[in-house]
Order: structure tokens, then C-alpha cells, then sequence
């Protein structure tokens, strides 16, 4: 096999790997929508403030596998954080050892000893791991919301509520010139690190405006809604959905300010973001959503709102 490096943001990149993440998932993920072009493409483009690279394993012109690694250029971190994928026909092959050795050399270039990888917490991915030296560092749930009619019910009673002190604002796609820098300084406090995407510290109306651009490239509707304390006008807490042409969205962000927590704003933007999406577009049937096992407070939020866990995912790191 064969290793070369391709362009994530190259629709011919997307057409040629389409193939092998929709065999994948129809494996892993029976029941899940197919895999979409720009569901894809979201998770291969480079982000505002990361690179990125695009590993493939190749059997002659045949696509074996795949390796997704961001890489934050400003934080002085030591990492290469990314996702393996082995299609289906290929594994047992050698594929995956052949893709991490190659992640591991472009990371020691750039001085960056350690290698995160994100799998499905399996029995498989656990023994694939303790063969290559990995040690698992943190597990996530990953928490599914179907929207029946008991679901949408739910959504709606709880995004009309009122929450003392505040009033809501929510847009599609781009925040509001007026409230786009509080809404910057309100992400800066955000303390989770996503795979592939750079923790920014420093937020700006700019990195807001480029982060807007990135789901637009990619056929992603953002669907933002956004607590307003009254009196100083300022954003203390949102919550993000990402909407494409399919039956299923991903929940993106949910950020509450310390000094506004345990009064239900979380779960109202959060509510009031998918019960819009829902009624607006009516091919949606399933909201994806990621949480660290040890987020209690998420956890509640999202069995609050319904959704309930059906698988959990880990990252491994190796050093380079």
C-alpha cells in the first residue's frame, strides 16, 4: 500500500473517499442517513486557525483507508489531533498501522511528539489501540434526538419559556453586526477542545465571520440561538446547529457563561436552536450531539431535551 497526502478541501478529495465512509457507515451505522458530500467535506476542511492534513492509504488506486489530523496553529501545543478510518474491505490488511506511522512522521517535521486519535470505543478499536501503543485518554457520548412528535412537543415547551433577566436572539448564518462582538467574547470562554478545530483564546467579530464562511463552503446552515442579558445587552450564553441537505444535523456548541449558570439557559438556546431547525426544514428526523462522559451538566441538558446515548467514542495518543 501506499501512502499519499490529499487536499480536504478539494472536491475531488470528497468524490474520491465518498465511497469508502459510505460503506464504512452503512457497516458501523446501519441506520443512519448516507453518508453526504457535505457532511464529508465539513469534516475534512481545514478550520479558521488549524491546518490540516488528509492521509490516504492506497491498494494500487483503490482507497484502503483514511487519516484526518487538525492541526492548531496557534496554541503552542505539542499535538496532531485526528480521526482513523479503514474501510471495510481493508482491514486486517495493515492499513491503519501503515496511516498512524505516516500521521506520526508528518507531526515529528513539525516538532509535535503526540498523535490523538479519535475511534469508536470497541472491543476492536481497544485491541487495535493496545497494539500500537496507544494509551486512551478520555471517552465521549455520542447522544441522538429523534424528532417524533413527543420530542418536537418537548422542544417546543421548553424553547418558549422565559427566563428572568433575559430575552433571546437566534439568526441563520450570520450573527448580527450588533451583537457579533459580544458574542466573540462569549466564545473565548468556550473550554472544550474539538477535534481538528483551533481553540481560539482570543476571540474577534473576525474569527466569528470566518468561522460562519467555513459551514457556508461546505452546504452548512448554522442555526444560532442566544441568551441577551437585559440591561447590558450582552451574549452570555448560545447554542449552535448545523443543518445540510439530510435527515440529520449535528448539534455544534452550547456555551453558559460562569456567572449565569443553573438558570436554564443552556437548555432553552439549546431548545429554541433545534425546534427552529426542525420546523424549518422538514427532512429532519435525527440531531447528533458529542459530550466528554465527565460533562454532568451536559449530560442532564441533553436527557433533559431527549436525547439519548447510543454509542461512546475515545481518543488515543501516541507519541511520534
Amino acid at each position: 500500500m501506499e501512502i499519499r497526502s490529499l487536499d480536504g478541501d478539494d472536491p475531488d478529495t470528497i468524490a474520491a473517499l465518498l465511497p469508502g465512509f459510505r460503506e464504512t457507515m452503512s457497516v458501523e451505522l446501519p441506520d443512519d442517513p448516507p453518508v453526504t458530500e457535505a457532511l464529508l467535506a465539513r469534516l475534512l476542511q481545514r478550520r479558521h486557525g488549524a491546518d490540516r492534513l488528509v492521509l490516504a492509504a492506497f491498494d494500487g488506486e483503490r482507497i484502503a483507508g483514511s487519516l484526518k489530523l487538525g492541526l492548531d496553529l496557534a496554541e503552542p501545543a505539542d499535538t496532531g489531533h485526528g480521526s482513523l478510518w479503514v474501510f471495510p474491505g481493508f482491514r486486517r490488511r495493515g492499513a491503519g498501522r501503515l496511516l498512524i506511522a505516516a500521521a506520526q512522521r508528518e507531526l515529528a517535521e513539525r516538532d509535535r511528539p503526540r498523535l490523538l486519535l479519535d475511534a469508536p470505543h470497541t472491543p476492536a478499536s481497544e485491541g487495535f489501540a493496545g497494539a500500537v501503543g496507544a494509551r486512551r485518554t478520555v471517552t465521549n457520548l455520542r447522544n441522538r434526538l429523534r424528532l417524533n412528535e413527543a420530542v418536537r412537543a418537548r422542544l417546543d415547551g421548553c424553547a418558549e419559556q422565559k427566563v428572568a433577566g433575559y430575552h433571546l436572539a437566534y439568526w441563520l448564518g450570520r450573527c448580527p453586526d450588533d451583537l457579533v462582538d459580544s458574542y466573540a467574547l462569549a466564545w473565548r470562554e468556550l473550554d472544550v477542545q474539538v477535534n481538528g478545530q483551533a481553540r481560539i483564546q482570543a476571540a474577534t467579530a473576525a474569527d466569528v465571520r470566518a468561522r460562519e464562511d467555513e459551514a457556508v463552503r461546505t452546504g452548512h446552515r448554522q442555526y444560532t440561538a442566544a441568551a441577551v442579558e437585559d440591561g447590558t445587552g450582552a451574549v452570555v450564553a448560545y447554542s449552535t446547529l448545523y443543518v445540510r441537505d439530510s435527515p440529520m444535523a449535528d448539534a455544534g456548541e452550547v456555551l453558559v457563561l460562569p456567572e449565569h449558570r443553573r438558570r436554564g439557559l443552556g437548555t432553552w438556546t439549546k431548545a429554541y436552536a433545534t425546534a427552529w431547525a426542525a420546523h424549518e426544514n422538514e427532512q429532519l428526523f435525527l440531531v447528533q450531539a458529542w459530550n466528554e462522559t465527565e460533562n454532568d451538566a451536559i449530560v442532564a441538558l441533553n436527557g433533559k431535551l431527549g436525547f439519548a446515548a447510543d454509542a461512546s467514542w475515545s481518543t488515543y495518543e501516541l507519541n511520534t
